[in-house]
């Protein structure tokens, strides 16, 4: 069985993915806990400086460990496209909290974890297209 996963490129591309996605979760979530709990700063704020730093975290290990870039294309070009789905990211992120925070009016922790599956799937994807090398 863990042969035949490690044989599937795609399968052990998204569990990796999942790992680091998970961490990365787990530095947003936190952060933003503390930002909102701790420094009492408001929650939109909170989520998105939680979700900037879990960024960087994300970027380094999807480029070094889960996707397999085009080596042709150039670290400040991979940057720029990460940078920009995340960006992506953060603002569906922030209109699901906006929404579930203030117009439901539902605790912002666990809206934040219906946006980060959400954002999951669009990053999975995204990057897939437009960061990993394409086969010949």
């Amino acid at each position: 069985m863990i042969n035949k996963i490690k044989n599937n490129k795609l399968l052990m591309q998204i569990i990796k993915f999942l790992v680091v996605g998970g961490i990365a979760f787990i530095i947003d979530y936190l952060l933003l806990i503390v930002c909102k709990e701790v420094f009492n700063i408001d929650v939109l704020i909170s989520a998105a400086i939680a979700f900037s730093i879990s960024v960087i975290f994300n970027y380094i290990f999807s480029i070094l460990w889960v996707f397999s870039v085009d080596k042709n294309k150039s670290s400040s070009s991979q940057f720029v496209i990460f940078f920009v789905l995340s960006v992506i990211g953060l603002i569906i992120t922030e209109i699901i909290m906006w929404i579930g925070t203030s117009l439901l009016n539902q605790n912002y922790l666990i809206i934040k974890i219906i946006a980060t599956a959400v954002v999951m799937v669009f990053n999975f994807i995204t990057r897939k297209i437009f960061l990993e090398k394409k086969s010949e």
